[in-house]
């Protein structure tokens, strides 16, 4: 390590140099706001760490680093029952269970680090390998042996920063692509939108708003997300469930932490039918980016509602109202999304398994830690 740069390992929020927030003015997710909602209602399986570099005590870089048990999930995932899915739980339960990971398991994107202008990516990231090399030693004394270090989620441009000799052990991987929409300029309202899709998917629009006839849509406060906790719990539980693969289940009280820790920066919109809450999603303020988080609904009411679909267009509308550049879709239902305006981003990981045979492996077992869909990319445009 360069000799000019230290770095420190804290476990709490309270321990954060006071200038933390100064480098994490570009993203909400590294802000000690949004820390504080993990370090209060993280996922029961996870763990997190946060790192500072320092060069000469000046805060240089911040880093958020998790750390997963995977033997305390009640299910990775019940969507699909096969022989692969049966062979993929096996090697998790046995072999990849613990899992470091420097980034964010709970969202897509680089929302990893931070550093300043004063420090160069490349050398950040070789101290940010000293501190993941820290973190296995603290979790050591813990008991617990870390099997797979992930780093995640990196655009093309951004691997030329692991190029490093620490680096050659590790396989880089590509995940489900990062659905992005982006505005474009001369929309200035929804309107705007809806004029700019071909026909086909402007009577697919039509159909969906026509199909929610019925349905009230609120934006809920604070007091109302902890009247409706239990609901709001199982709405996500259920989706959440059905997926086809989980590392992690949301504590209960997440949303409220999350209304309570980043107030207007995060937006929870519930849908109504008769007075019921059968549905709700969830959109946060990223700078001039809006990023979706999570939701839940009513399986049966979502089939015959096309709820799903018009949560997008709810979300989009809010988006292009608002003059918001970006809407971060996240890397589920991609056909759908695409069908929506969303374009595909590439993303690469670099994983790397503590068992040095199993490490040699990796390519072909990858197929089965990352489940694959198949899709058809869709231009909903003129």
């Amino acid at each position: 390590m360069n000799s000019a740069y230290t770095f420190s390992i804290y476990e709490s929020v309270k321990q954060l140099p006071s200038q933390w927030n100064s480098l994490a003015s570009s993203n909400i997710f590294l802000s000690t706001h949004y820390l504080e909602v993990l370090e209060e209602s993280a996922p029961q399986n996870m763990s997190c760490f946060f790192i500072g570099i320092f060069e000469n005590k000046n805060l240089v870089g911040i880093a958020l680093s998790q750390f997963l048990d995977l033997n305390k999930l009640e299910s990775f995932g019940e969507r699909d029952k096969c022989v692969k899915t049966f062979v993929r739980n096996l090697i998790f339960r046995n072999f990849c269970s613990h899992v470091l990971l420097l980034g964010n398991n709970m969202l897509s994107g680089q929302n990893a680090y931070q550093f300043s202008e004063q420090i160069d990516s490349a050398k950040g990231i070789e101290v940010l390998y000293q501190a993941i090399d820290e973190i296995k030693k603290i979790l050591k004394q813990k008991g617990l042996s870390v099997h797979l270090t992930t780093l995640k989620d990196f655009e093309e441009k951004e691997q030329l920063h692991f190029s490093a000799p620490q680096f050659q052990s590790f396989y880089r991987f590509t995940t489900q692509p990062n659905m992005v929409f982006c505005s474009c300029d001369h929309w200035h309202t929804f309107d705007d939108y809806i004029a700019s899709l071909s026909k086909k998917y402007r009577d697919q629009y039509k159909r969906c708003r026509k199909k929610a006839a019925g349905i009230h849509k609120q934006k809920m406060n604070l007091e109302e997300i902890i009247a409706q906790e239990e609901t709001i719990y199982d709405l996500y539980h259920h989706v959440a469930q059905n997926a086809p693969f989980n590392t992690f289940f949301l504590a209960k009280n997440h949303f409220r932490v999350m209304k309570e820790k980043l107030k207007d920066n995060f937006l929870f919109y519930g849908y109504f039918e008769n007075g019921q809450l059968i549905g709700f999603n969830t959109l946060i303020k990223n700078g001039t980016q809006m990023d979706t988080y999570f939701l839940g609904y009513d399986e049966k009411i979502q089939r015959e509602k096309m709820l799903y679909l018009n949560m997008l267009y709810d979300m989009i509308a809010y988006s292009i109202n608002k003059g918001f550049k970006e809407i971060i879709f996240a890397r589920t239902a991609l056909e759908i999304k695409s069908s929506v305006g969303a374009k595909p981003e590439e993303m690469f990981g670099f994983m790397q398994h503590s068992n040095v045979l199993i490490n040699k492996k990796m390519e072909q077992l990858f197929c089965y830690l990352e489940p694959k869909t198949d899709w058809q990319e869709r231009n909903p445009f003129k």
